[in-house]
């Protein structure tokens, strides 16, 4: 019998995994310093989390997938983005929520949002028509071009792992604006061929995306950002969190990781954006 993992259970966060792991999807970086030699009051799952926040622009109509999307997206309506619509697909449009949410089901998103409305709904009216201007989506694989599996690990008839299913993923996958994708960094989850094609990126060489959306234009993982190739839509690393090297990028990267000619250094947390981080992950409350 395969093993069937839950929503808050993918391979990288079944029981049997160290402890180190977080919540958010990243490992601490124990003891970790900044370039000066000052102790970090961050770890690798604040700074993957802070760096997929700020990629929320003010005004943005998000829609939100489980895991670290939503903890990001909450985050940059709470620091820089608060007039950043967010969208949940069990139906709550323009969500205010007070604490941050368990579940896409929380009852503090239909008790916030501007409007709950069907499924079909959702998914006709505001994700196929194109409403959505970015999904944040999470994974358990990705390839090189950015097509992601949510479904099974191992052969889909006889899986090793079972995963939660995709849900709305692939519609939001096709047809947000810009597509988000935040994940933890490793071989398991970033391989040569994923098991599944739950939602398609760019397709197996790059080029067969056809679909209304951009695409993955992000990716954001706990050792730093990876972005497309303009020209091959090869996932490339373009920014590197502090402490990280390009050599622990590849290491954690199951293919030949293409690495820009020039690697931009992500800016570190803000005490304000730790502040309302921690606050997210306490779950405290707002008011909407």
């Amino acid at each position: 019998m395969p093993e069937t993992a839950t929503s808050a259970q993918t391979p990288d966060s079944a029981a049997t995994r160290e402890r180190a792991e977080t919540q958010d999807g990243a490992a601490t970086r124990d003891g970790a310093a900044t370039r000066d030699g000052a102790a970090k009051t961050w770890d690798s799952a604040d700074m993957m989390n802070v760096a997929a926040a700020r990629e929320l622009h003010d005004g943005d109509v998000c829609l939100v997938g489980v895991g670290p999307p939503n903890l990001a997206a909450n985050l940059a309506r709470r620091t820089h983005a608060p007039n950043c619509r967010l969208v949940y697909e069990s139906g709550a449009i323009d969500a205010k929520p007070r604490r941050l949410p368990l579940s896409i089901g929380d009852d503090d998103l239909a008790a916030t949002a501007t409007a709950v409305v069907s499924v079909p709904e959702m998914f006709n009216y505001w994700v196929g028509a194109g409403r959505i201007d970015v999904g944040f989506l999470g994974a358990a694989q990705l390839d090189r071009y950015g097509n992601l599996n949510t479904t099974v690990i191992g052969d889909h008839d006889n899986p090793k792992v079972r995963l939660p299913g995709a849900g709305g993923a692939p519609e939001i996958a096709a047809a947000a604006g810009r597509v988000i994708v935040i994940v933890k960094q490793s071989p398991r989850t970033f391989v040569e061929h994923i098991d599944f094609v739950s939602s398609v990126g760019y397709g197996p060489t790059g080029r067969e995306r056809n679909a209304s959306g951009a695409g993955p234009t992000l990716v954001i993982t706990d050792h730093g950002v990876l972005e497309p190739d303009p020209e091959t839509n090869e996932l490339t690393l373009t920014r590197l969190h502090p402490g990280v090297t390009v050599d622990q990028a590849k290491q954690a990267t199951g293919w030949p990781l293409k690495v820009a000619d020039s690697i931009k250094e992500v800016d570190p947390p803000t005490d304000t954006e730790l502040t309302a981080l921690r606050s997210l992950r306490n779950r405290e409350p707002i008011d909407a």
